[in-house]
């Protein structure tokens, strides 16, 4: 038996593929070609049937982005009814003398039934369904989709901010902050172009208007000129068929108007719109109570129509005590599994007689060590690290640490958490080896925006500071929280905030965390990957001590050790440096150079940079010759001045949107990064050693030009 095989033409894939250019030729045809009456019923019952889907869908779409084809849509079904209205024209204005039936059975239906044949009716009705389309449906949507678009807009640095913090605290992956990226732009686009497909509605209503003026008008001239109707005659018929033609595209538009108001109106949510409604109009039973009390009143009052308001108001209170019994009902059912929990923990009265006991001798066991990484909150946050109280921070660090390996190359100490009651009941502080680095003060059920410099507007709340990169910032309630988003803030949890401090200041020391026992476990870690790499290093090559100096010194500045295998083979290349490790570590860094390059200058050629006036180098460079690196005397005005103008020149670099990157000769940059870093800590010195062949410089500015 032989299989039937489909053409490649014929597939579905590309079967809908040409359904656009397809509908676009018809929708063309149709203004050039005639149209038999049967057709045109035929398109305009499809028009009225592509309305009720789009509204139906648009009641039914979760969110804006469910229903992205949109505006697509709607440019579609504008230019559809055009379409139909330049061919119907056509019909009414040669076959309109044969009688209302002459454009075919839909226009006479809406001609007659929806009208009874009353074409004053068909007027004032027609006119009505346009003022309401044009006036208030089509105008409301499309001023909601550009004021959307707009907010879109500015909030498009704060939530894409967001995303790279929630990236950066390892809470999401690459691929999930590629598609909330993603997203964050096609929310922009949408709106941006729903307020353009607004524009052809309206048009398409004022369009509707001329047309139908325009039949009648030239109905009545061709009817009592070329066909000698009488004047009665020829306004019926032409009256009638204009009125039908008019009703029959206004309806779909007015349908498609409501669908684009309730998909750019609505709040994003987990429901559809119709859940929304149902779920929040009608769940307080006192509302409904006070309303058939208020219906019922009115009921009562002589000439009012008694039956329609004391039914109405039965059904209001009817469904108010039904409402009243299911919620008493379910609160019954909460507090039987309250008091049927079993107690957490169980309070056991000592004997009043009990003996107090004895002190014991201090023993070795009493000596605590240090913890390298510790967190210390108040007991408000207690429930922000405790998993059985909702609290994610522990699984939110666990993914920091994740990241942490994964970016710098090596696995940071578990960080200990524990309770402090001498310290402020919502505040926090980071410990390194029992030293604070860094502390914050967080509010369980508020968020904080953070101005990253490009809102629009101001905020109701406490003024704070954001504890990781010192930007301003707000808590807020979790009312204003979309109202926050959509003014450019970035909003984040309370969690989020003690994660991202978190996360910057073990970057930041990334460098002091790496002790001798993380050295090993890398070691040891190397040794199953590729023993060969590491066999002999430490000690024939290497002592472990100077090993770990020479990976501290590259953290220090900011060089991730990720690639282990150049640092390993630089280092036995380079063994007579063996007990030197600044030279050691300058060595690693030339052969790490294209590696630091991409770090600092992702995806450019062109390498943006400061440099020194060479008069100014000349002279740091004998000074350097005499006194030794160690040794090396500058007189106090000229490092004064080298460290006010390196100053103005990173500010002024960072202004421009570059990295601040000083360019200095090979031997001068230990020296100069080290004399630097604590003046301009975002300052990273290169030498024109690290820089690779592939890459060009651009001078931005020069240090000592006066000098």
């Amino acid at each position: 038996m032989r299989s039937l095989t489909l053409p490649s033409w014929m597939t579905s894939q590309n079967t809908r593929a040409l359904a656009a250019p397809i509908l676009i030729v018809m929708m063309l045809a149709m203004m050039v070609l005639p149209l038999p009456p049967f057709l045109l019923d035929m398109f305009f019952t499809f028009n009225i049937a592509l309305s009720i889907i789009v509204l139906l869908t648009s009641l039914y779409t979760v969110k804006p982005l469910d229903f992205m084809a949109f505006p697509a849509i709607l440019l579609i079904s504008t230019m559809m009814r055009l379409s139909l209205n330049v061919a119907s024209t056509r019909v009414v204005l040669t076959e309109g003398h044969t009688g209302p039936d002459a454009a075919g059975k839909v226009i006479e239906a809406f001609g007659h039934f929806l009208i009874g044949g009353n074409y004053t009716v068909g007027v004032v009705v027609f006119v009505i369904l346009t003022i309401i389309n044009f006036v208030v449906v089509t105008k409301g949507a499309g001023r909601i989709a550009e004021v959307g678009a707009r907010f879109a807009l500015d909030a498009m640095p704060g939530k894409q901010m967001a995303i790279d913090a929630d990236l950066n605290a390892g809470l999401i992956g690459e691929a999930e902050a590629r598609q909330r990226r993603k997203e964050v732009g096609q929310e922009a686009e949408f709106y941006g172009a729903m307020d353009g497909a607004s524009k052809y509605v309206r048009g398409d209503a004022i369009a509707g208007i001329i047309v139908t003026v325009v039949n009648i008008l030239g109905g009545l001239f061709i009817g009592m000129v070329q066909h000698n109707l009488v004047f009665a005659d020829a306004i019926n018929n032409y009256m009638l068929l204009a009125i039908g033609d008019g009703l029959v595209a206004q309806i779909p538009s007015l349908i498609i108007s409501t669908a684009a108001g309730v998909v750019v109106s609505r709040v994003a949510s987990e429901e559809d719109v119709s859940s929304q409604v149902i779920g929040q109009l009608f769940e307080k039973p006192q509302v409904m109570y006070i309303s058939a009390a208020i219906v019922g009143g009115l009921g009562l009052i002589p000439g009012m129509p008694h039956i329609a308001f004391l039914l109405l108001s039965a059904t209001l209170g009817g469904s108010a005590y039904i409402m009243s019994k299911r919620l008493a009902g379910e609160s019954v059912l909460a507090r039987k599994g309250r008091d049927g929990a079993p107690s957490a923990a169980v309070a056991v009265e000592a004997p009043p007689s009990a003996a107090v006991p004895e002190v014991e001798e201090a023993t070795w066991q009493d000596i605590v060590p240090i913890d390298t990484l510790g967190l210390e909150v108040g007991y408000r946050l207690i429930p922000l690290v405790d998993q059985a109280q909702g609290g994610e921070l522990l699984k939110r660090i666990k993914g920091i640490r994740k990241k942490f390996a994964q970016d710098i190359g090596f696995l940071a100490p578990s960080v200990h958490i524990r309770d402090n009651l001498e310290m402020r009941p919502s505040s926090y502080r980071i410990l390194l080896k029992g030293v604070e680095i860094g502390s914050g003060e967080v509010f369980l059920g508020q968020f904080l925006a953070i101005n990253p410099g490009m809102v629009t507007g101001t905020l109701q709340g406490a003024e704070t500071v954001d504890p990781a990169f010192g930007l301003p910032a707000t808590w807020v309630d979790a009312t204003q929280r979309e109202l926050a988003q959509s003014m450019g803030y970035t909003v984040v949890d309370a969690g989020t905030v003690v994660a991202t401090h978190l996360n910057h200041l073990i970057t930041t020391y990334a460098s002091e965390l790496l002790g001798r026992q993380e050295v090993q476990a890398l070691l040891d870690h190397l040794q199953k990957e590729t023993p060969k790499l590491v066999e002999n290093l430490v000690p024939d090559t290497i002592t472990l001590p100077m090993l770990q100096k020479v990976l501290q010194n590259l953290l220090s500045e900011g060089v991730h050790i990720r690639d282990m295998r150049t640092i390993i083979e630089t280092i036995a290349e380079n063994a007579e440096l063996a007990r030197d490790p600044v030279a050691m570590t300058a060595q690693i860094r030339i052969a790490l150079g294209r590696s630091i390059v991409q770090q600092i200058f992702p995806n450019t050629d062109e390498l943006p940079v400061i440099t020194m006036d060479a008069r100014l180098e000349r002279l740091l460079l004998q000074a350097l010759q005499t006194g030794g690196p160690d040794n090396m005397a500058i007189e106090p005005g000229l490092a004064d001045t080298i460290l006010v103008q390196t100053q103005q020149a990173a500010q002024q670099q960072e202004q421009m949107g570059y990295p601040a990157v000083l360019l200095v000769p090979g031997p001068l940059r230990a020296l100069l990064a080290r004399f630097l870093r604590r003046a301009v800590p975002h300052l990273r010195v290169l030498s024109n050693n690290e820089l690779p062949d592939s890459k060009t410089i651009r001078v931005t500015t020069v240090v000592g030009g006066q000098a």
